[in-house]
């Protein structure tokens, strides 16, 4: 499934932060965060974001604050989180305006779903493409069948995914680890984030015309890689 915004995930704990924006972004969504209400609420102004995953205990500004004042400016759908259980904080958050909610711990597979049940309720979750073509490389998602430059080539199950997930995203830069979560189940991602490097030698191989100079799967020097976007860069 694709977005066209990304998911604001709130929350002050950073490990928690991490680890839903991990699921989410394995799941090819996009997201962006933030530590504290205040800047919640601006990141909601700048970037509009089809989803937002709010704590209830932030600094400075609370959930239910910014819940409702998001309210006040659009229905951007809420799924709120928290560490209480009294049912009294349940229906204050559900009276500002959330969407839905959860209790901490919870399970991140269960957010997930949560996510998309609120996408799919609210009509923004679109199916993911059939087809992705760029720069000569068409991918068949239906059919796992890859073409370049209208010859077929044969890529792993790794490398099929490897590709999908920059494809999908041209220009978006990827960090070794969010490829490993695009790539891997949560249990399975290997420590050892250097696999990345070399499952992208291998895909250019099979993808480029000279893999020592590549031009469709782009290094992004300290950060990532990238597949290079329709519009010619400036």
């Amino acid at each position: 499934m694709a977005l066209d915004a990304p998911i604001l995930v709130v929350d002050d704990d950073a490990k928690i932060v991490s680890l839903i924006c991990l699921y989410l972004e394995r799941e090819g969504y996009r997201t962006i965060s933030a530590a504290d209400g205040a800047t919640a609420l601006e990141l909601v102004v700048k970037h509009k974001p089809a989803l937002v995953v709010l704590d209830l205990l932030l600094p400075a500004v609370p959930g239910l604050e910014v819940c409702r004042r998001l309210r006040e400016r659009s229905d951007t759908p809420v799924l709120m989180l928290t560490a209480k259980v009294e049912e009294e904080e349940k229906l204050a958050g559900l009276a500002v305006g959330a969407d839905d909610y959860m209790t901490k711990p919870f399970s991140p597979r269960e957010l997930v779903a949560r996510v998309k049940a609120i996408l799919r309720r609210t009509g923004q979750m679109s199916e993911r493409r059939p087809k992705l073509s760029l720069h000569g490389v068409e991918v068949d998602l239906d059919r796992h069948r890859v073409r370049v430059n209208g010859e077929e080539v044969y890529l792993t199950a790794f490398e099929f995914k490897l590709l999908v997930a920059l494809m999908e995203f041209p220009g978006r830069v990827f960090g070794r680890d969010q490829l490993l979560a695009q790539v891997y189940s949560y249990d399975e991602m290997y420590v050892v984030d250097r696999t990345i490097d070399v499952h992208i030698g291998k895909l250019r191989q099979k993808v480029e015309g000279d893999p020592a100079r590549p031009e469709r799967i782009l290094t992004v020097r300290g950060v990532g890689y990238k597949f290079r976007e329709a519009v010619s860069e400036v």
